[in-house]
C-alpha cells in the first residue's frame, strides 16, 4: 500500500478524467463521515463533468432520510438508530440508483425528503441521459448492496475526525467507527482519500 500526497485539484481531475473515459450511464458514490465533507468532493466533481461537456447530476445523501418519526422513535442521538435506521435506501434505490443505471429510465428524483421541515421536498424529476453521471455523496454508502459503477471513499483517523466533528454531533462518531470496523468501506471503494488534513488529502494506492 503507498498513500500519494495530492492537490484537491488534482485529485477532482483524476476522478474526472477517470468517469469521462465511461461510455453510458455512471453511478458514482462518494462516501465519508459529514465533517469530511463528501458533498464537496461530489459536487466539484460534478461541476468538472460539466465543465468538460458530459452530464452530471449531484444528488445528496441528506435529502434522501427517513421522516423525524422513523429516525428518532429511539431518541435522538441513538447511534444505532443513525447507523442503520435514518437513510431511506428504498427511496435511493427507486428514485435515483435505478433509473440512473445503465438499464435505467433515467427519470431522476434528486430530492426526496427535507429535514428542515419533515416533508416531501417536492422536487422535479430530472432526465439523465444515456450517458449522464449521478454522483450521490453521503454516508454509510457502502458495503451495503447500493449499486454504484465507481466510488470514492473518504477517511482519516479516529481521532482527526473527533477532532473535525462539531460538538454536538460527536454523538455520531461510534457509528462511524462501527462502518470501519465492519463494513471495511475501503475495500468496496475505487478510489481512497485519506484527509487527515482536508488541505492535503492522499490517495492510497494498493499494490
Amino acid at each position: 500500500m503507498r498513500v500519494r500526497p495530492v492537490t484537491w485539484e488534482s485529485l477532482v481531475g483524476e476522478l474526472t478524467g477517470d468517469l469521462l473515459k465511461r461510455d453510458g450511464r455512471v453511478r458514482v458514490a462518494v462516501d465519508g463521515a459529514v465533517a469530511l465533507g463528501p458533498e464537496r468532493l461530489a459536487i466539484d466533481v460534478v461541476t468538472a463533468l460539466r465543465t468538460a461537456g458530459r452530464f452530471a447530476l449531484h444528488v445528496d445523501g441528506g435529502d434522501f432520510l427517513l421522516p423525524a418519526s422513523q429516525r428518532f422513535e429511539f431518541g435522538r442521538t441513538s447511534v444505532e438508530s443513525f447507523y442503520e435506521g435514518w437513510r431511506d435506501e428504498r427511496g435511493l434505490h427507486r428514485e435515483v440508483l435505478d433509473p440512473a443505471g445503465p438499464e435505467g429510465s433515467g427519470r431522476v428524483l434528486p430530492a426526496l425528503w427535507r429535514t428542515d421541515i419533515d416533508r416531501s421536498a417536492r422536487a422535479g424529476y430530472v432526465v439523465v441521459p444515456d450517458d449522464g453521471v449521478t454522483v450521490v455523496s453521503g454516508q454509510f454508502l457502502l458495503g451495503g448492496g447500493l449499486p454504484f459503477e465507481m466510488a470514492a471513499h473518504l477517511e482519516c483517523s479516529a481521532a482527526a475526525l473527533a477532532r473535525r466533528t462539531p460538538e454536538e454531533q460527536r454523538w455520531t462518531l461510534p457509528a462511524y467507527q462501527r462502518y470501519a470496523d465492519e463494513v471495511r468501506p475501503e475495500e468496496f471503494a475505487d478510489v481512497v482519500v485519506r484527509v487527515e488534513d482536508p488541505r492535503r488529502p492522499a490517495v492510497v494506492e494498493r499494490g
